[in-house]
């Protein structure tokens, strides 16, 4: 009996051992047909670490709608040989050809496509290749990247982000330079001005037109008389075929918009593109953009994105958004000569790294492939970005080396509309709350290195540190005349000069295209063409201060080369482009 039981166990385990030895082999070959899963890899979203461990007050609602925008590396070699081809005005230059070899090609776009294969997931690819919309539910993004969104409190104020790090294919992972939209950390942009309106503020119609602005603000004819751009003027130039647009987070009143044009007579055209929605309300950043530009370009065409910077999202996803519709637009050189002007800002303490790495990258793209000059205003806190006296700071993105830095004078007129005098802006300010008056921003960057171009007489000083200094260059900031909510009003900030920049850089753009079929660009330029003229193309501000740096002779904190001396940048440039 004992030796039958041990045949029999004998007999059990040589059936197992042959089938596992028929079954491993298949199993092993059915495996082979199986498509190993990617690997992934986790996402650092550039926010700092205490704001990540700060306490958490729930889940983000799974429904919440998320708009994420990814910025995609550029081949650098690519980029440079896309901002080296010789532009020629009024030709196509077929950008799009580059486009597979600056941002993504074909295949990386296809397996990104199979990796947000989701129902109600919607994906919009730029035309250069180099940023990528992503639209859908919170619950769909968190299952795709691994992760759950919660909501922070932080610092008096809430601010949604992933729970733990978010997960992407490495392939994906590989080719991403920013991802934004995944959080809403970073504050929203400041409008860079402010209003003085007559008591009574009101929001009327009127039957004619009212251009009667208040006593003692700059008109137009006074900016232009004072700066030169009238010369240009007279010269046949007042932006005919010339194109600026205006990045802006507010939207404006129509009637406000249509009495200005009425009272200067402007002969140019007017367009307003939505992006992301449109904007919620009317907070009188557009309209003093809109109203400088056709004020000293009355020719001209202007371009206004708008969106809403009162969005629950990442407001500065949206403004790339508005950057990026911009390169879209003006591919294949559809509006040669274009300038971009950027009344918007915060600072540099408080805003994403991975914010901060989209934002330059497409000021990179505008300016090295699409040729274009972007003016940022420098901020109204004078050398306060983060709006705590005393605390010295500067404002994102006019710190940005892709952008020119405006910032702000006071500025005095006689009765001919000839410049009488002009210092650096500032005011006698509550030390407690800024509110956009304490006067023109300047100072050293926490974020970028200085480039190599930022060389004139007084940039190495005793307060340089090797790193960006800002502003560039600056334009009257202060007691401008502005038709809001159906009345004239008294508008300062940095918000005005910047688009009192871009137009004069539009109508020398205009002036180089016709005699000698080419035209100027980027931060560069200004400086390039302050050597050029040994100075003269600007006015050198050497009074005022901006609450700690002073106006002193060449560049500065407060007021850097100086403001438009137009005639003479004009000669300049040409001279520079000759």
């Amino acid at each position: 009996m004992m030796v039958l039981r041990k045949a029999y166990r004998a007999k059990i385990v040589y059936l197992c051992a042959l089938f596992l030895t028929l079954l491993l082999p298949l199993a092993t070959l059915i495996g082979c047909n199986q498509a190993t899963p990617p690997p992934f890899e986790s996402l650092n979203l550039g926010i700092p670490a205490e704001a990540l461990q700060s306490p958490v007050k729930g889940p983000l609602p799974v429904a919440t709608e998320l708009h994420v925008g990814i910025t995609f590396k550029v081949d650098p070699q690519v980029l440079n040989q896309v901002g080296q081809r010789p532009l020629q005005p009024r030709q196509s230059s077929n950008l799009e050809q580059f486009a597979r070899r600056l941002g993504i090609d074909d295949a990386t776009y296809q397996k990104i496509k199979d990796f947000f294969n989701a129902k109600g997931l919607v994906l919009q690819l730029s035309k250069l290749r180099t940023y990528l919309s992503v639209d859908a539910k919170a619950a769909t993004i968190a299952r795709l990247l691994q992760t759950t969104f919660v909501i922070h409190q932080y610092n008096g104020r809430t601010f949604y982000a992933p729970k733990t790090p978010p997960r992407v294919p490495t392939f994906l992972a590989n080719s991403i330079a920013a991802i934004t939209g995944l959080d809403n950390y970073s504050k929203p942009p400041v409008h860079a001005l402010h209003f003085s309106l007559p008591q009574g503020s009101r929001v009327s119609q009127h039957a004619a037109l009212d251009c009667s602005p208040v006593d003692q603000t700059l008109t137009p004819a006074d900016v232009a008389g004072a700066y030169g751009y009238n010369t240009l003027w007279q010269r046949g130039l007042h932006g005919e075929n010339m194109t600026i647009n205006l990045v802006e987070t507010d939207g404006s009143y129509q009637d406000d918009i249509q009495n200005y044009l009425g009272c200067i007579h402007f002969k140019g055209h007017l367009s307003i593109v939505n992006i992301d929605g449109g904007p919620s309300n009317a907070e009188g950043e557009s309209t003093l953009d809109i109203q400088m530009a056709a004020g000293l370009a009355p020719a001209a065409s202007i371009v206004v994105y708008q969106t809403d910077g009162n969005a629950s999202d990442d407001p500065w996803t949206q403004v790339n958004d508005e950057l990026q519709k911009i390169i879209d637009t003006n591919t294949n050189n559809a509006n040669a000569g274009s300038v971009v002007s950027i009344s918007l800002g915060i600072d540099e303490g408080d805003i994403s790294s991975d914010d901060v790495h989209a934002l330059d990258s497409s000021l990179q793209q505008l300016t090295k492939v699409e040729h274009m000059t972007v003016f940022v205003a420098s901020g109204d806190c004078a050398a306060y970005a983060d709006e705590q006296f005393g605390d010295l700071s500067v404002s994102f993105p006019a710190s940005d080396p892709w952008a020119v830095a405006v910032g702000g004078t006071d500025l005095s007129v006689n009765d001919q509309h000839n410049r009488t005098n002009e210092v650096a802006w500032s005011e006698f300010p509550n030390i407690f709350k800024c509110k956009n008056s304490w006067g023109t921003g300047g100072g050293n960057s926490s974020l970028f290195h200085r480039p190599n171009w930022q060389m004139a007489n007084g940039v190495n000083n005793k307060y340089s540190k090797n790193v960006r200094q800002l502003p560039d260059i600056s334009a009257v900031a202060d007691h401008l005349a502005v038709f809001f909510q159906g009345q004239w009003g008294d508008v300062g900030g940095t918000s005005g000069a910047a688009p009192i920049w871009a137009t004069g850089q539009a109508l020398v753009n205009e002036d180089t295209m016709q005699h000698l079929n080419t035209f100027g660009y980027s931060p560069q330029l200004y400086y390039a063409a302050y050597k050029q003229a040994g100075g003269n193309g600007y006015f050198d501000i050497t009074s005022g201060n901006n609450l700690y740096y002073p106006a002193t002779p060449g560049w500065d904190y407060a007021t850097g080369l100086g403001t438009p001396n137009l005639a003479n940048f004009d000669q300049a440039v040409s001279s520079t482009l000759a």
